[in-house]
This record gives structure tokens, sequence and C-alpha cells, in this order.
């Protein structure tokens, strides 16, 4: 790699003109993908009465979609660097728009995973080409340091909107219909960003390496289908034969790329520390939150009895907060120091986490909406300038490729999340002391026991609700400790690996790692 960038601050490149409308265009792509995410959590409990699924069934439609997309993600964002960021945006948005009708109709709980799966494809284009597009779009540190915060405030905003229209439709249409809401997003997408969205792509890329593809691939969906085996059924064979090739495919990988001209992924871009230390921290803090993440509108909805509506606004503060603090996170960083602001929005997260470990089936809102708030505060801080770390650390034609491990951090970790801790919520659920007459189907999941509740007779289904719901909340708070723990974990992690490190300036332009 050359030492140093070309300087990128002429007028006109600094002022492209149109590019906040550009970035309007940029957004909607990150609204698809955050309310789809957050409208799932809602309608699991419809999903679950609607198709029946086992528990481990219903885990596979909460994380498959993060697999597919963790796998391939570097695979997607190298692809655009190539072929064109504009034009595998609006491919993938595409793509996005029409599997989401298949997720819709889906009727058995085998081709709702393959539909999720699919969904994975699709997803694996957008996130990394829109990061990629703000860096080729905005040359001014500043600048861009306000993009990505307006992009990232897009996403949590995306969490509020989902909750709230999900739970609207719900109320008033099936649980496809949260799906079917992508439609019009995309649409929008598609066509303004046809004349809106500049392209951008890598001079003399070199071709797209396949066995690289095929290796990400393997590796990551090998690793993470390992994890969640041994978290939620302890060690098994097949978990170990399925980690073992997912480590042998990543290794692959790695090797491959060192040795390939022009790389699928450039490993060097991981002896900057700030770029190590921020992609770390992403994965460890969607690692810590998703789990619990996926099961609070259950206890929401199934233990406290709220409606999907309710359920959506009471979810609110996190993404209040989160918003707020993605508008003022580079500022910040830029006044204090960049590890300040992301340990400190890491322990802010740690924190809250640890203080739902006291809720219960009766808890008030008073401590739950301060917990999301705060929740919200320490990842819009967090989440913004790691970003703005990755994009800074890289040249401009490497967007993609940075773009990409950075969302592939934030994949593999709700992966994780989801397989970890969502086990440690279904394994102590299942083992809740039922009284005699209740049904096996009661012990998979707390939807299914609300559904056989309605056929037993009072005498049994009270109790076994009852014992149902505080096994499952008993679960749900020795998740919480469990991400406190890693949050914490993480925000020490970050103090130490991104000492040092600044947001970039005009006068303080990225060089090569």
């Amino acid at each position: 790699m050359t030492s140093a960038l070309r300087p990128e601050t002429t007028t006109e490149e600094t002022k492209r003109p149109g590019r906040w409308l550009a970035l309007s265009v940029l957004v909607l792509a990150v609204l698809l993908v955050a309310v789809d995410a957050t409208v799932l959590g809602l309608a699991t409990p419809y999903i679950s009465e609607d198709l029946a699924p086992t528990g481990s069934q219903l885990l596979w439609i909460g994380d498959v979609y993060s697999f597919v997309i963790a796998g391939l993600l570097v695979s997607m964002g190298s692809l655009g660097d190539r072929i064109g960021r504009k034009r595998i945006l609006l491919w993938g948005a595409t793509a996005f728009g029409a599997i989401s009708v298949l997720n819709a109709y889906a009727h058995t709980p085998e081709l709702m995973i393959v539909a999720r799966a699919l969904l994975g494809v699709a997803g694996a284009t957008l996130m990394p080409a829109t990061l990629a597009l703000i860096r080729n779009l905005f040359h001014d540190p500043r600048e861009r340091s306000l993009a990505i915060g307006i992009w990232g405030a897009t996403a949590s905003a995306g969490t509020a909107v989902g909750p709230v229209l999900g739970g609207f439709l719900l109320e008033h249409f099936w649980w496809g219909s949260v799906f079917l809401i992508n439609l019009p997003v995309m649409a929008v997408l598609v066509v303004v960003g046809i004349k809106l969205l500049p392209e951008s792509r890598t001079t003399n890329p070199g071709p797209w390496d396949m066995a690289s593809v095929v290796l990400s691939l393997v590796g990551m969906i090998g690793v993470v289908y390992a994890v969640k085996e041994t978290a939620g059924h302890g060690f098994t064979w097949p978990a170990l034969a399925a980690g073992l090739l997912g480590a042998a495919a990543l290794h692959g990988f790695v090797r491959r790329q060192l040795t390939l001209p022009v790389p699928l992924l450039d490993m060097r871009l991981f002896r900057h520390r700030g770029f190590s230390g921020a992609v770390l921290a992403d994965l460890l803090t969607i690692l810590g939150l998703s789990g619990l993440v996926f099961f609070l509108s259950q206890y929401l909805q199934l233990v406290q009895g709220r409606r999907p509506l309710e359920a959506g606004l009471a979810e609110l503060p996190a993404a209040i907060g989160a918003v707020a603090a993605g508008l003022l996170a580079g500022r910040a960083a830029r006044r204090f120091s960049v590890r300040s602001v992301v340990a400190g929005g890491l322990a802010s997260i740690g924190l809250s986490l640890a203080a739902l470990t006291v809720i219960g089936q009766s808890t008030g809102y008073p401590l739950l909406g301060a917990a999301l708030l705060f929740v919200g505060l320490g990842a819009g801080f967090s989440f913004t300038v790691t970003a703005d770390v990755i994009l800074s650390s890289v040249p401009k034609d490497q967007a993609g490729a940075a773009s990409a491990v950075s969302e592939t951090a934030y994949e593999l970790g709700a992966a994780l999340g989801i397989a970890v801790l969502g086990s440690i919520v279904t394994g102590v659920y299942r083992g809740f002391t039922a009284p005699p007459g209740t049904p096996a189907e009661a012990h998979e999941s707390l939807g299914g026991a609300v559904e056989v509740a309605s056929h037993l007779p009072a005498s049994v289904a009270g109790p076994m609700l009852d014992a149902a719901r505080q096994a499952f909340v008993d679960g749900l708070t020795l998740a919480a400790a469990t991400g406190a723990t890693v949050l914490l974990a993480a925000a020490a992690a970050a103090w130490y690996m991104l000492r040092d490190q600044h947001l970039a300036t005009a006068e303080d332009l990225p060089t090569k790692p």
C-alpha cells in the first residue's frame, strides 16, 4: 500500500453539489433494514402462534438473517467496490423488497427460515454500500462526521418507527404486514436513488475471487452455528465439526487474502489499532445487546400483557437516546477524545443492562424506560464514533471493504448475541416446573405456553402461565447480567485500543495503514 492518499480537499470534491440530497436516499436504505430488524421482535409472538415453530426454529427465524448477512457482507462490500456501489445498492434494495413479500406470506417455519436467509443475502448489499458512498460523497471530515451521525441516527429512528408502526399493523392486520412495509420504502429508494446517487467504484479492482467468497460464507456460518448449538444444547459432535470447519475456512480465507494481488479484504487494515479497536467494540456491543433486545418485546407483550403498539412505544426511549447521541457524537469526540466517548458509551449500556437484572413480572415502566434511554444514548455515541473511525482509517477506494468489516462485526455480534443470550433465556425457560397436565408444547416457548393455556382448564392454565412467565423473566435477567459483563469488558477494551485515536480534520487526512 502506498503511504498516503492524494489530497481530497479541493473545493469541487469537498462541496459536491447535491451531496445532502444523496444522503437522504442512503438513509432510506438504513431505515429499511432497521425497521425490518425491529418489527420481527414484535411479530415473534404472532409468528409463534400461527406457524407453531419449535423453540429451536424460533431462534433460527430470529438469527438466520444475521448468519447469512454476516457471511456475505465482506464479499458484497468488495463486489460493490468492483461493479459500483450505487448499482449494488439499488439491486439489493429491489431484491430486499421482493423477498419481503416471501417473508410476509411464509406459511411454515421452514419457509420462514428460508425467506429470512434470502433476505440476508439482499441485506448484505445495503449497509456497506451506504457507508462507502458516504465516504465518497463527503470528503470534508467534519461534514462526514455529521453525515455518519445522520446515518446512525436514522438507523436508530428506524428502531423507533419499526415497533410503533409494527405495533399498529399487528393490531389491525396479520403479522405478514410488518414485512410489506418494506415495499414503499424500497420503491422510493430505487426511483430517487437512480437520479441522485453518484456512482463510485475502485479503479482497477481486480477480479472478484469466488473462492474467497465461499471461504468467508462457510467460515462465518460454521463458527456461528457451532456457538449457537453449543450454547443451546451443550457439546455435540455436529457442533464441534461445524466449528472446526468454520475455523478452517476462516483460516483459509485469511491466508488467501494475504497472498492474492488484489484481495477481497485487505487484512493489513487490521494493523491500524484504531480500526481494530472500533471493529471489536462494535462486535462486543451488539453481542451484549442483541439477545436481550430480541426477547424484550416478548417480555412486554407476553409477560406484562401490553398490546403490540404499547410495547412498541415502550421501547421508544432507546431510539430517542440513540438519535440524539448520534447527532452529537462527532462533536463530542473532537472536544473530549474518541476513547472517552466510545468507552463511556459502552459503559452506559453495560450499567443499564445491569439495572435490568432486577426486573420482575410486574416491574414498573420508569426503571425500564430509564434503562432503555441510557442504552440508546450509549449506543448512539459509540456506534457513530466507531463508524467514523473505521472510515477515516482507510483510503476511500477501500471504503466498501472497510464498511463491510464494520457491518460484519455488527451482524456477527447480532448472530452470536441471539445464539448465546437467546439460548440462555430459552434454556432457563425450558426448565420451569409445570403443574400436572401441562402439554410439552408449553416448554418450547412462552408464546407456545400462552397458546396452549387457552385450551386448558383455568386450574391448570393459571399456575402454568405464572410459572412460565417467571422462568422467562429469570432467563431474561440472567441474559441481561451476561450482556452487562460483555459491555463493561468492551468499554475497558475500547479505552485501551482507542488511546491516541482521534477523528480526522480537514488538515489531518487519513493515510493508508
